[in-house]
C-alpha cells in the first residue's frame, strides 16, 4: 500500500487510510476530503469506500443520534427514582453503613428519609418521586438502571469517567468517539453538540467534551439555544458570502500546498477545514436553533413558556432539531459550576432538588413525547443521570444534605432499542450500594456504542502504541437486559 511520508523518516510514515481516519471523520470530515482530493493530497483507494466509514465492521444500528442529559452534581437516587421505603421510618436514626464520599470514609451516619413521596405510575407500575410527575407519565418508555457505580466520587474526575470512560484526562469523549467511529450525518452542522447551563458549565469544563488524543475535528461544539448560536462565527464588518467564498478557496489552496509534507499534523488539517464548516454554518446553524418558530403547542409541551422551565425547554426543542438534521450527539447540561447551580445537595436537599427537578422535568418529558409523535424516539437514544448519586446518609451532624455516593446510583435510556418500562438492578434495602446486576459506566457506553451500531470492543483508535477503546483495552459488556 502507498504512504505519505513527512521527511523521509520511517517512523513518521504513515499509510493513507490511517491518515484519512486521522484528519478526517466528524463534522469537518467531508469538507476535509473533499478539498484534500482537490489538491491532489491524496488518491482514491481502490474498496475504502466513505472515508466517514468506521475501520471496523459496524453491527446492526438501533439508534441514529444520541441525546444526553446530563444532572451535573449527582441527583439524589432515593429521593427520585430508587424507592427505598424503609428509609421513611428510619429518618433520624444512626445507623451502620460504609459509605465513601467527598467527606472520606465512615462506618456509620444518620439516615435522612425521601424528603418527597413516590408514586406508581404507568402499565409497569414504576415507583417515581413526586419530583418528576412529568417524567413519571413516561415511565412505560423508559429503562431505569439502578446498579450504576463509578470510580470515583469526585465531581472532576467522576465527570470525566462519565463523559470519557477514565477519571484521568485527556482521553475521547463519548460524543467524540461516535463521530470517530460513525462519521457525520450533515456536513452542515457539527456532529458532537454541548449546551451548557444558563449559569456556566461544569468543573473541569472543555476536558468534558474535548477529542483528547483524537483529531481536533472529533471535539464537542457548544452551541447557544438563543442569540449567537456559535461564538465567533459572524463575518467580518462589510464582508459578503461572495467574498468570504474567494478568501476561503484562496485560503485553502495555501494552506493545501502547506499541508503538503505535513500529513501526519491532524490538528493543521482539522483547522483547514474547520474554516470550511464555519462557512457552512453560518448559513444553517441560524436555522436550526430557531426555536421561537416552533408552534405554540410544541412550545407549551416542553414547558418554553417563559417560566422557570423555559430555558431547559430551549435547549430540548433544539435537541430534537438537531436530530432531525443529522447531528449524532448532544449533550445538555443542567447545573453549572457553583454548588448552589447545581444537583450537588450537600446542605439543603430539599430546596436544591425542588428547584433543578422543577427546571428540567416538564421539558425532559416534552422532548421524549415530541420525540416519540414524530417516530423519531425509535431512532434517538435518550439517556438521563448525573456523575454519581448521593447516599442515604447526613453528611453533617444537622441538615438533610446529602454526600456523595459512586457506589450505587439510579440513571435512565429511551429509545433507540432500549426496552420500555424496564428496571435494571438494585442498590440495597437503604440505598447505599449496589448489590444485585452491579454495573459500572463503562457498561453504559457499550451500551450506547451498540445501539449506534458499533462494536465496543473492537471500535479502537491507535495511540501510545496500543488500540484505544472507549471501554477500555480490556473491554465491556453492554446490559442487555435493557435492550429490546
Amino acid at each position: 500500500m502507498s504512504v505519505l511520508s513527512s521527511n523521509g523518516g520511517f517512523c513518521r510514515r504513515i499509510h493513507r487510510r490511517e491518515f484519512l481516519h486521522q484528519v478526517g471523520g466528524g463534522f469537518t470530515s467531508l469538507a476535509l476530503a473533499g478539498m484534500l482530493s482537490r489538491d491532489g493530497a491524496f488518491g482514491a483507494e481502490p474498496g475504502f469506500g466513505n472515508p466517514l466509514s468506521p475501520k471496523q465492521p459496524q453491527l446492526a444500528a438501533k439508534a441514529k443520534s444520541v441525546i444526553f442529559l446530563f444532572m451535573y452534581g449527582g441527583p439524589s437516587h432515593v429521593d427520585t427514582f430508587d424507592y427505598k421505603p424503609k428509609l421513611y421510618d428510619l429518618d433520624g436514626k444512626t445507623v451502620a453503613i460504609k459509605t465513601f464520599g467527598r467527606g472520606g470514609k465512615k462506618n456509620e451516619g444518620r439516615v435522612v428519609g425521601p424528603k418527597w413521596r413516590f408514586k406508581q405510575y404507568g402499565e409497569s407500575g414504576k415507583w417515581v418521586s413526586e419530583l418528576f410527575p412529568h417524567i413519571g407519565s413516561c415511565v412505560d418508555d423508559l429503562a431505569f438502571v439502578h446498579s450504576m457505580t463509578a470510580d470515583s466520587p469526585i465531581h472532576g474526575s467522576a465527570m470525566l469517567m462519565m463523559n470519557s470512560g477514565s477519571i484521568l484526562s485527556g482521553k475521547p469523549t463519548l460524543g467524540s468517539w461516535l463521530n470517530y467511529g460513525l462519521g457525520s450525518l450533515n456536513e452542515n452542522l457539527p456532529g458532537y453538540v454541548v449546551m451548557l447551563d444558563k449559569t456556566g458549565g461544569p468543573i473541569s469544563g472543555a476536558k468534558n467534551w474535548s477529542s483528547g488524543y483524537m483529531p481536533a475535528s472529533y471535539q464537542g461544539v457548544v452551541l447557544r439555544s438563543s442569540g449567537s448560536p456559535i461564538l465567533n462565527l459572524s463575518n467580518r464588518p462589510g464582508m459578503d458570502r461572495v467574498q468570504q467564498r474567494s478568501l476561503l478557496d484562496f485560503l485553502g489552496d495555501v494552506n493545501g500546498a502547506h499541508l503538503k509534507g505535513r500529513e501526519h499534523n491532524s490538528d493543521l488539517a482539522a483547522r483547514i477545514a474547520s474554516y470550511e464548516l464555519a462557512f457552512r454554518m453560518q448559513a444553517n446553524a441560524p436555522e436550526a436553533i430557531d426555536v421561537d418558530d416552533e408552534p405554540d403547542h410544541v412550545k407549551r409541551l416542553y414547558g418554553m413558556d417563559g417560566t422557570r422551565t423555559d430555558d431547559f425547554a430551549r435547549k430540548c426543542i433544539l435537541a430534537r432539531r438537531l436530530v432531525e438534521r443529522g447531528t449524532r450527539f448532544i449533550q445538555i447540561y443542567s447545573g453549572g459550576a457553583h454548588n448552589d447551580d447545581n444537583w450537588d445537595a450537600h446542605g439543603n436537599l430539599e430546596t436544591n432538588h425542588e428547584y433543578h427537578a422543577g427546571n428540567t422535568d416538564k421539558p425532559v418529558a416534552g422532548l421524549l413525547k415530541d420525540l416519540k409523535q414524530r417516530g423519531l424516539l425509535d431512532e434517538t437514544l435518550v439517556i438521563w443521570g448525573g456523575e454519581f448519586g448521593r447516599q442515604p446518609t447526613a453528611e453533617y451532624a444537622t441538615g438533610s444534605g446529602r454526600d456523595h455516593n459512586s457506589k450505587g446510583f439510579t440513571m435512565w435510556m429511551a429509545g433507540g432499542g432500549i426496552k420500555g418500562g424496564a428496571s435494571f438492578g438494585e442498590t440495597d434495602e437503604l440505598g447505599g450500594e449496589a448489590v444485585r446486576d452491579r454495573v459500572q459506566v463503562k457498561n453504559l457506553h457499550a451500551t450506547v456504542l451498540q445501539q449506534m451500531g458499533l462494536d465496543p470492543n473492537h471500535l479502537s483508535y491507535f495511540y501510545g502504541g496500543l488500540d484505544q477503546r472507549l471501554v477500555g483495552v480490556e473491554g465491556a459488556d453492554p446490559i442487555r437486559e435493557i435492550i429490546a
